[in-house]
Order: structure tokens, then sequence, then C-alpha cells
């Protein structure tokens, strides 16, 4: 008896110790990505300030991205404008998506022969933060500034020997 207990036994261990326990589990998942449309700017009109008349007395021109302009100090807007109009610039990429705009943080020079004014105080509308047309995936940003104009400052056409940058990119 002794024997078929024993028998039994090691029966029993063998059938206990050939049963499997999955301590281990599989599971699966995809990939994917989505590519954007790249953002990208051109620019569709440059910045001008129109017809300032100077006096004795430094001033300022305020050119709103409006294209609308006001003064201080010592200059006047004469009656003849001349082109005033704030920079342009189209913004093309994924429609519904929103960037950043950043405008020059220093001053630029414009000339005319030996003679200078700068321009800084760049402002933008839409301002720091455009969206992109849901459907067509544009937007214009139009880009305003200050000039700032010297006592009996010399009379003539001033240009900016180097264009200034508006960058934008995806938020």
């Amino acid at each position: 008896m002794k024997k078929l207990s024993i028998l039994v036994s090691l029966v029993a261990l063998f059938a206990i110790s050939s049963l499997t326990v999955n301590a281990q589990v599989t599971a699966s998942a995809t990939a994917s990505a989505s590519i954007v449309t790249p953002i990208s700017i051109n620019n569709a009109g440059d910045m001008n300030f129109g017809n300032v008349a100077v006096s004795a007395a430094p001033g300022t021109v305020v050119l709103a991205p409006a294209s609308t302009r006001s003064i201080t100090g010592g200059v006047t807007l004469p009656v003849v404008t001349g082109t005033v109009a704030a920079a342009h610039f189209d913004v093309e990429g994924t429609p519904g998506y929103t960037y950043s705009i950043t405008l020059p943080g220093a001053a630029i020079l414009i000339e005319s022969g030996s003679d200078n004014m700068t321009v800084d105080n760049f402002t933008s509308d839409p301002n720091l933060t455009g969206t992109l047309d849901g459907t067509s995936g544009t937007q214009t940003i139009n880009v305003g500034a200050t000039l700032h104009v010297g006592a009996n400052q010399a009379s003539g056409t001033y240009t900016s020997a180097t264009p200034f940058n508006v960058t934008v990119n995806y938020n």
C-alpha cells in the first residue's frame, strides 16, 4: 500500500508539474504619422510711410498694420500722401493650423544717399499668432512700424539696403 501511495503521489506530482502557467503575454499596436503641409510666407507688398514733411524738431510717423498713419513731434503729413502701405505677407500651410509670427526685434536703417532714418517697433495684424483659413490654409499678415525722422531731415526717397524679415512657424 505504501508503494501504491508513493506511486499515486508521483503521478500527481508529475501531472501538476506538466501544467503551464503563462506569465508573459503579447499585445500589438500600429504606428502612424500625419505629414502637414509645410508653412510658407511670401512678400505680397513692401512697407511705405508715404510723404512726410519735416521741421526743425524731430518726430515719428507710426504706420499701423491697417496702413493708417499717426505722427508725433515735428513732422506733418502733407495733403498729397504719396504711397502709404503697411508691408503685406501671404502665409500658406495646413488649413486651420495656428502659427507664431516673429517680427524684427532691432531697428533697420533706411537711406537716401548719405542720409538715413531708422524704422523700429514693428507691429502686425494678426498680432504674434495667426490662424490659417480652415478651407484654403492661407492668411495675410500686415506689418507696420515706426519711422524716426530727424530734425530738418534731408529730402529724398529713403529705402532699406537690407530687407527686414518676418518669420512664421507652426505652433
